[in-house]
Parts: structure tokens; sequence; C-alpha cells
């Protein structure tokens, strides 16, 4: 159930972080489990993602889910800008060429 709650939550988020635009969904896929997820979508602009969740230490008090995953999409200058990441214990962890490094 909580990660369906995460799932439902990280959906809402980048919808409402997304610009407003004219695209339509040219494929997407999704499977919610009790232990993680897996999701596929790809819109008519060009943008596409993949992410997998998997929930670490089920039922103990340690219980967390870890994300990894990826999206690409046309800037506004025409490059497409990509972006791997990874989301656990260790926080949001994402890597792009055009992202700066520490």
């Amino acid at each position: 159930m909580k990660c369906a709650v995460v799932f439902l939550c990280l959906c809402l988020a980048l919808s409402a972080a997304a610009p407003a635009n004219d695209a339509t969904i040219v494929s997407q896929s999704s499977d919610v489990q009790p232990d993680g997820y897996k999701l596929e979508l790809e819109t008519s602009d060009g943008t596409k993602r993949t992410e997998e969740g998997i929930l670490k230490n089920p039922g103990t008090d340690n219980e967390a889910l870890a994300v990894k995953g990826a999206f690409s999409y046309v800037g506004d200058d025409g490059v497409t800008y990509s972006v791997s990441y990874v989301a656990d214990e260790n926080g949001f962890q994402p890597e792009g060429a055009h992202i700066p490094r520490a």
C-alpha cells in the first residue's frame, strides 16, 4: 500500500511541475505490486521516462522505497536533456551531462 501511495505522489508532483503543453501520451505502461513498481512513459513532444521502485526491508521499522529511473526531454533550445537518478536512503541523486557536479 505504501508503494502505491508513493507512486501516486510522485506522479502528481511531476504532473504539477511540468509546464502545460499540447503533448499527448504515445505509450504508457505501469506495474504496481505490493513490493515495488515499474513504469514507462513517452509523450509526443519527445519526453521519455522510466522508473522502478523496490520496497526495501518490508514489514520492518527500516522499511523504505528505493527508486531508480531516467527521463529525457527536449528543451526550448532544441537540445535533448537526459537525467538518470537514484532516490533512496541517501537522498535524490541525479546525474546528467548538464547537471553540475559538486
